[in-house]
């Protein structure tokens, strides 16, 4: 039996996720489990490098101890954020997380040298304070001289693991450093944050082989494995993970990823004023999508009844309770209220409108209010490519909620397939089967998909008349 090891760390907790394929089944196992935390230090916030590492080390000894050894293993993380080493391949400092505001006083000084016009049209990434061209340009003068590495994260821990550096396109692409067109580094943006571009690494496609583990990591865990590198930018996993490439996808989780597989980078105006991004995807593709509001809003909800409900009993006092005012749920103001049910109540206080009250009032309400967010995005998505869609791809832990599914197929008069949940993980393992050859090409890896994993459907009232 041919096992692969996903490791798939975000930014509150990873997990280690072990498959194999039998009779066209692809079957998983979680193995491992661990949290992921930020530390807060004179100001700033960083990243526990270290213990990432150690955990990532203590998942893959997991395999020696149920005598499940992996033929491959991967690693696919969040983007932005990076490592720079010293000539001797120290870190000059632990990793800033996207959450440090450091770049906002630097921002300006940028765009003094290069417009937010001229930077899209370049790259075509959107316009975020925490992109790591920002976190670059904020570096210290003596750090940009010591500095002779960069790494992304996961980057930097499969450096940790084989000894070997390499920069992977898909979280690359997420750095604004990218050529659109090319998908390679654009040298006069390096210029205009005083880089020197020998710091980077050769930039590699998701499925490359680099290299197998180092010796001393071999006699520590008693086994060797190849590492393959998958698209170690977890979103990029994610749209791999979906059942339809001809679809809307959104990645639903804490936040959303609304967008669509393309060939091409669209760089108009049009889409940096909609704030859509085009990030790398498999196989050299774009994935042209808008970063919006996810189920954070929902999950603020419960801690502030203290957890007394459950987002399934949340769902179903929601069905009992129907609200049908709507709320602007990428407003600033709900992303760090003390109190988000106090916050959606005075949202509708301003306007002299009806406020929920109740519970399964202020789900629904929330539900409502992202799936007319989804339904607005998709709008301004179809405008920008000048198409319509007529299916949407729910991929990840919000595509278990059915209430959600059901408002946007209503809202917006389209199929919603609704699965698989744990999509990221399984397009980190696809990468690592397709490079190994147990699985042809990303369409037959779709239907093995779709006769693994729980696949849901939910029709549009027009698919109903």
């Amino acid at each position: 039996m041919d096992y692969y090891l996903a490791i798939d760390i975000g930014a509150s907790s990873g997990r280690h996720m072990l498959f194999f394929l039998e009779h066209g089944i692809l079957q998983m196992e979680e193995i491992y489990r661990f949290e992921n935390k930020m530390i807060y230090k004179d100001g700033h916030v960083f990243w526990d490098i270290d213990a990432m590492y150690q955990h990532v080390k203590q998942g893959i000894m997991r395999c020696k101890n149920i005598g499940k050894i992996p033929k491959s293993l991967g690693i696919d993380t969040w983007a932005v954020d990076y490592v720079l080493l010293d000539q001797n391949k120290q870190l000059l400092h632990q990793p800033y997380a996207y959450r440090d505001e450091r770049t906002l006083s630097i921002i300006d000084n940028v765009h003094q040298r290069i417009t937010k016009e001229q930077l899209y049209q370049k790259t075509g990434i959107q316009f975020q304070v925490f992109n790591s061209i920002y976190q670059l340009a904020s570096e210290a003068k003596d750090v940009r001289k010591q500095a002779k590495h960069f790494l992304m994260i996961p980057d930097y821990l499969h450096y940790c693991l084989t000894g070997n550096m390499v920069n992977e396109y898909t979280n690359m692409s997420t750095t604004q450093l990218l050529s659109a067109t090319t998908g390679e580094l654009d040298e006069s943006i390096l210029q205009v944050v005083d880089i020197q571009p020998s710091i980077f690494k050769q930039i590699v496609a998701p499925g490359t082989y680099i290299g197998n583990l180092k010796k001393e990591l071999v006699a520590e865990f008693g086994f060797d494995t190849q590492i393959i590198v998958p698209a170690t930018h977890d979103s990029a996993c994610a749209y791999m993970g979906a059942i339809k490439d001809d679809a809307i996808l959104l990645s639903s989780g804490t936040w959303s990823l609304l967008g669509v597989i393309q060939n091409r980078a669209n760089t108009s105006l049009a889409a940096m004023h909609e704030n859509f991004s085009n990030e790398g995807g498999y196989e050299g593709t774009y994935r042209f999508l808008k970063n919006i509001m996810g189920l954070w809003i929902i999950q603020e909800v419960a801690r502030c009844y203290q957890y007394e409900y459950s987002y399934a009993k949340l769902v179903k006092l929601a069905k009992q309770h129907v609200f049908t005012g709507t709320f602007d749920v990428n407003d600033p103001r709900f992303l760090k209220p003390k109190h988000m049910v106090h916050e959606i109540q005075n949202y509708f206080k301003e306007r002299n409108e009806k406020t929920p009250q109740h519970v399964g009032e202020i789900a629904y309400c929330v539900y409502h209010s992202l799936a007319h967010s989804y339904k607005q995005a998709i709008d301004e998505l179809e405008s920008i490519t000048d198409k319509t869609y007529t299916t949407i791809n729910v991929v990840g832990g919000g595509c278990k909620n059915e209430l959600l599914n059901e408002l946007l197929a209503t809202l917006t008069n389209k199929e919603v397939i609704a699965g698989p949940s744990e999509a990221t993980a399984i397009g980190n393992v696809l990468c690592q089967c397709i490079a190994d050859h147990k699985i042809q090409d990303m369409k037959q890896a779709q239907q093995i998909i779709k006769q693994s994993f729980e696949i849901t459907h939910y029709k549009g009232e027009a698919y109903d008349k």
